[in-house]
């Protein structure tokens, strides 16, 4: 971030501060659901299943005296396919600009013997940062207090961390300590963007998203990884007349597309459905959604789609 035309600082008016903070961690960590809380409002989708979030999604979090321009990134984690090698390819290069990394643990999701596998993976991706890192272990509203410590001594054991914060992402718990923690660690710097503009993310990505989300929730197994989803048409309401947005799910056997349009269409109905809703609560208008659903054989391996997904 640059330095130029910071503003001055007296006694009684607190250096202002600013800058990028990377949030990483392990998928299914609960990224998402902090950027969440903490921008007060739902730009990143969420759901139970690991590896949700592909695409990195830019928060901008204003304090009194601090902008924290936030990216949430996709988890670290052992990519072997195109699109998931891509997907660790923008959490690291996340790690490279940021100006303060937020290594988030999953504090109730490892035992002793399951965490000593993975911690030389983390290890080797911490290994690049060269600004200050926090680490916030979260869920502890699913830990013992009890339990609490080992973990955190667990997790602080991957890297020379700035601070360590125990929090819960879901009931807001430590939230508060996280946001003083990370605003003293940016440099100094001027106000990047206008109070009211949460995120950088176009309508279209935001609604993209929210279907992807849907089809995450309401499908199994492998279906919802072999998915993604294109805006064919996002027509904007004229005079209170609805949105009007077409998309097309893609998925890469005929079998998956059977999964997503279910017997006589049910699931794609309810797929719609559910996207609708949120997205009305989005836009705050109403919206007219149309989903089609098409076999594109190993798309997660074609460079072109991976392009127009943003990845």
């Amino acid at each position: 971030m640059t330095t130029e035309q910071l503003p001055e600082s007296s006694a009684d008016t607190p250096l202002y501060r600013s800058g990028v903070v990377a949030i990483v961690g392990p998928p299914n960590a609960g990224k998402s659901t902090l950027l969440n809380r903490l921008l007060g409002q739902k730009i990143a989708i969420v759901s139970p299943r690991p590896q949700t979030t592909r695409n990195r999604i830019l928060g901008i979090v204003n304090g009194p005296s601090y902008q924290m321009i936030m990216l949430d990134t996709p988890g670290l984690h052992r990519a072997r396919e195109m699109m998931n090698r891509e997907m660790v390819r923008i959490a690291m290069e996340s790690l490279a600009e940021a100006d303060v990394v937020l290594f988030l643990a999953d504090g109730a999701a490892l035992d002793d013997r399951r965490f000593e596998k993975r911690a030389a993976e983390y290890k080797e991706y911490l290994r690049t940062v060269r600004c200050p890192a926090l680490l916030a272990v979260n869920k502890i509203d699913l830990l013992d207090r009890e339990q609490l410590l080992p973990v955190i001594d667990r997790f602080s054991r991957l890297h020379p961390f700035a601070g360590v914060v125990p929090l819960s992402a879901l009931t807001g718990e430590g939230v508060d300590v996280l946001l003083a923690e990370l605003a003293a660690k940016l440099p100094p710097g001027p106000q990047y963007y206008p109070d009211d503009i949460p995120t950088d993310a176009s309508e279209r990505f935001i609604v993209a998203e929210l279907i992807r989300e849907k089809i995450f929730l309401l499908t199994r197994e492998e279906v919802p990884y072999s998915t993604a989803v294109l805006i064919d048409n996002f027509q904007e309401g004229q005079r209170g007349q609805p949105v009007i947005i077409h998309a097309t799910i893609l998925v890469e056997r005929g079998s998956q597309k059977g999964i997503i349009i279910g017997r006589g269409g049910a699931m794609l109905g309810k797929i719609r459905q559910e996207a609708a809703r949120e997205i009305t609560g989005m836009l705050g208008c109403r919206v007219r959604l149309q989903l089609w659903v098409k076999v594109k054989k190993k798309w997660t391996s074609n460079s072109g789609i991976l392009r127009e997904l943003g990845l």
